[in-house]
């Protein structure tokens, strides 16, 4: 399992190797949606600070396997698993706008 994170803050991982890791989260949708995200009112992602992938914690894992049991459709199309480790709390404007 490997965890990515930005400026020091865990904010997601998953369950792919090493390779597909890397795949996943440097993948221009990947970082679109982190720009997208928020978590308290600010981008997850400002699309300038560098990601850091690394090995995921034993704590991480547990968080990891602790989410999956909660909500199974994760999966991205390979059948790697991510999962976030900080809250999102809304979507860009952009998405609200397109619900009314």
């Amino acid at each position: 399992m490997f965890t990515l994170e930005i400026d020091g803050v865990a904010v997601a991982m998953t369950d792919a190797d090493e390779a597909e890791a890397r795949e996943i989260f440097d993948s221009e949708d990947f970082k679109a949606d982190l720009a997208e995200f928020t978590t308290d009112g600010k981008p997850v992602w400002n699309g300038k600070s560098p990601f850091t992938i690394r090995p995921a914690t034993e704590d991480e894992e547990d968080l990891f396997d602790d989410s999956l049991e909660a909500d199974e459709d994760d999966e991205d199309e390979d059948g790697a698993s991510v999962v976030f480790l900080v809250m999102v709390d809304q979507f860009d404007d952009e998405f609200d706008d397109e619900d009314e």
